[in-house]
């Protein structure tokens, strides 16, 4: 079926000499794509340079019944990046957030809110310079999509059941959050992009909430797994690289 469908890329494989298995959440949800001969082809209408991490494309495409690779007939830019893929920092981001969702979402039904919230937070994280906290505020709300948003009715309790996703002051006999970790993790509750400045994590401090994430992620989304990015992730991110990046 010939379709017109809004992308978000999320991996890019090379298969073969000169094909690449390329993985979208697009606006009909999940979807895969083998494009043919493309390492060595120069056509304008399906671009090799298209299919970076968390480019948004405008797609003419074939999909196939469900297990089957589809094909792409046209590639558009949908919204360029203006800052992403120049900035250092920013370009961590965009590794770690693309191989994170490529673990995260695995729906190939339609989700159109979620492809909203995706598509509007990373034009965000573009055009704006304070961007430090980002990846750590993408990922717990992206949470409200995937249905394990934390439940906040006892914020003020002493521990939060990462298992349970919800706070107690009942100690869990697994995955509990209390001390340190439990107040850098209430912090990051309710908060958006525009005030992110108000969360005062410094390196040692991100890491942390980071392990944190990453570790409910694991507890609630089958089969994900660490990014193999996260280290890098990291260590762009140490003091250094902030001051020097007036994060």
């Amino acid at each position: 079926m010939l379709v017109e469908t809004k992308a978000v890329v999320l991996t890019s494989i090379k298969y073969g000499e000169a094909d690449l298995i390329v993985k979208c959440f697009t606006e009909e949800g999940i979807r895969s794509y083998l494009l043919k001969r493309i390492l060595k082809s120069k056509s304008k209408k399906v671009n090799i340079a298209y299919f970076q991490p968390l480019t948004q494309l405008k797609l003419t495409a074939v999909h196939n019944n469900k297990g089957n690779l589809n094909s792409i007939r046209e590639a558009r830019i949908s919204n360029l990046y203006q800052s992403i893929s120049v900035n250092i920092l920013k370009q961590a981001i965009a590794l770690f957030l693309a191989e994170v969702l490529s673990y995260a979402l695995y729906e190939e039904e339609k989700n159109p809110k979620l492809f909203k919230y995706i598509e509007t937070a990373l034009i965000w994280l573009d055009s704006h310079e304070s961007t430090a906290n980002f990846h750590i505020i993408f990922l717990i709300n992206l949470t409200k999509y995937l249905g394990f948003y934390p439940e906040v009715n006892k914020k003020e309790a002493h521990y939060f059941d990462l298992m349970e996703g919800f706070f107690t002051n009942n100690i869990p006999i697994h995955h509990a959050l209390a001390g340190e970790k439990l107040i850098l993790f209430k912090s990051i509750i309710g908060i958006n992009f525009d005030v992110n400045e108000r969360l005062d994590l410094n390196a040692r401090s991100r890491s942390i909430v980071l392990d944190i994430i990453i570790e409910y992620y694991e507890l609630h989304v089958p089969g994900f797994k660490k990014p193999k990015s996260l280290d890098v992730l990291k260590e762009v991110f140490n003091e250094g690289n902030e001051n020097k990046c007036n994060l």
